[in-house]
């Protein structure tokens, strides 16, 4: 769990390459406590934001994804890399995101980021606490931060 006191703490999640094009969510109110991590879409559906902690830390960390226009075929069944929700072309998608200038890296994921209520639901269909899938979602959100973009985690203040 961590804490974003002001949209100020919230847009400095984000790498300062990324600032200058943050849309904030609507329905947020600050102080805002965040459990797991929080997830949105630009209101035009091109970017999909995400804060998240590494594990052990409670320094947010801010991604922002393109959201890769699908081929104009069929529908196609795409697993995503972080939940291992399957679905169609439209729930499972390319995501992207610039490393620099000249370099752009991209994950399969869900496209609108509910990983979380994915695994929550299925927890509760098997009967099991989620929260060991949640741990594990979370450490590989990091994995990608850190191995693709080079984000370092900050120990907890």
């Amino acid at each position: 769990m961590f804490r974003l006191e002001t949209d100020r703490t919230l847009v400095e999640s984000f790498r300062p390459r990324d600032r200058r094009v943050i849309e904030m969510p609507s329905s947020v109110t600050f102080p805002l406590f965040v459990r797991d991590y929080l997830a949105w879409t630009e209101t035009s559906g091109g970017r999909v934001y995400l804060i998240f902690t590494a594990p052990g830390s409670r320094k947010p960390i801010g991604i922002i994804f393109r959201r890769e226009a699908q081929g104009g075929g069929p529908p196609t069944s795409q697993m995503c890399d972080w939940c291992h929700h399957t679905g169609s072309s439209n729930e499972v998608g390319l995501l992207t995101t610039d490393v620099d200038n000249k370099r752009r890296v991209g994950v399969n994921l869900c496209v609108d980021l509910r990983c979380q209520a994915r695994l929550e639901d299925a927890a509760d269909r098997t009967g099991r606490h989620p929260h060991e899938a949640l741990a594990r979602l979370k450490e590989r959100m990091f994995r990608f931060a850190h191995e693709a973009l080079g984000i370092q985690a900050q120990p907890a203040a």
